[in-house]
């Protein structure tokens, strides 16, 4: 995981270095940082809104199929994919957001452990030389996963053992500072009563409040028997999922807790937003007028007919093209015997097919 979370981490630590540069504040610094990736993948969490409506608009035609072919797994699966197809609709496209999260939470472990090659941006032998200095003033080796987190916390204890480095690598160090409303984000939480339990518990109670929140909008929009049963099935991953964020948190820095926090709040200004500007029963309910139509369209069958005109030169008639000129023919037949009804004083007697042909 370390080495897939380096890959990550580099191209986020680019964002959070800019964003540090700017504001000069760790923790605004993750806010700003989380608010972006959730503004950038906005348009994916609408992709998978639609999906979600779209997959609910044919969720009857999902049924049908069920209850014919629920005997037979094969052929049910043929008929899936055929449905799918037929719909355009990919059942992973809904994954995508969830998928495109994962990277983003190990990049952002790795700008979190390694702030003096993301942040302050030391090169390797820089930073080979200040942990040499760390061991000494610590008095044992560094952990390899947090070892630039513990460099920084040496140069906190003694800040003069490290002059002999020079005063860029000790403005690079100085310039580091993971200090938020007096809490240190390179500390990792504990069991003791202290400030930094407020990460993994406000980190457990937000993801609840996300899960609840949630829960409550995929009930209200449900569209089917089978939604209302997965909401059922929800419950369990409402308290699952909670409980992991908090015990998680004790097992990594407190920025990282921080940032499943804050995404949490977003998470549920998200799903707020999403609500109301894209209704899943509003766009089911298009999506499936918009099936309809195109239902419609599929019956329609051109016919085409050659006949000759007056001239004796061919015509290609549609169905639509010929069923226009019955009518006429209709019409002017019937004038006519009006006209000779009237002319002759005999009974008027209506057009019929027979006398069209």
């Amino acid at each position: 995981m370390g080495f897939i979370s380096q890959i990550f981490g580099y191209p986020l630590g680019w964002i959070m270095y800019a964003i540090y540069f700017v504001v000069r504040n760790y923790g605004v610094a993750l806010i700003l940082f989380t608010l972006l990736t959730k503004i950038l993948m906005f348009p994916l969490a609408v992709k998978q809104q639609k999906s979600t409506a779209r997959m609910a608009a044919f969720q009857p035609k999902m049924e049908k199929l069920r209850q014919k072919y629920g005997n037979n797994k094969q052929k049910y699966q043929e008929e899936m994919a055929k449905l799918y197809t037929e719909e355009g609709y990919n059942p992973m496209s809904g994954c995508l957001p969830l998928l495109i999260q994962f990277p983003i939470l190990f990049g952002l472990i790795d700008v979190v452990y390694r702030p003096l090659t993301h942040i302050a941006r030391m090169s390797s032998e820089m930073l080979e030389s200040a942990k040499l200095i760390a061991e000494k003033v610590l008095g044992s080796a560094l952990p390899s996963g947090q070892s630039e987190l513990y460099v920084l916390k040496a140069f906190q204890q003694d800040p003069t053992q490290f002059s002999q480095l020079g005063d860029s690598i000790v403005g690079k160090l100085q310039s580091i500072d993971m200090n938020f409303l007096g809490l240190d984000f390179g500390a990792t939480p504990t069991w003791a009563f202290n400030l930094l339990l407020l990460i993994p518990i406000l980190s457990g109670l937000t993801s609840l409040a996300l899960s609840f929140y949630s829960m409550h909008i995929s009930k209200k929009n449900a569209l089917s028997v089978q939604a209302q049963q997965m909401n059922g099935m929800s419950k369990g991953m409402m308290i699952v999922m909670p409980l992991m964020s908090f015990f998680i948190a004790f097992s990594v820095p407190a920025g990282v807790g921080f940032y499943w926090m804050v995404s949490n709040v977003f998470g549920i200004l998200q799903a707020f937003l999403l609500n109301k500007l894209y209704n899943p029963k509003v766009l089911a309910q298009k999506i499936q007028e918009e099936m309809e139509e195109a239902k419609k369209k599929k019956k329609t069958i051109v016919v085409e007919e050659v006949v000759q005109d007056e001239d004796g030169d061919q015509e290609t008639l549609t169905k639509e093209q010929m069923l226009s000129q019955k009518e006429i023919n209709r019409r002017r037949l019937a004038e006519a015997r009006k006209r000779d009804a009237e002319k002759y004083g005999e009974e008027y007697v209506e057009v019929t097919d027979d006398d069209l042909i």
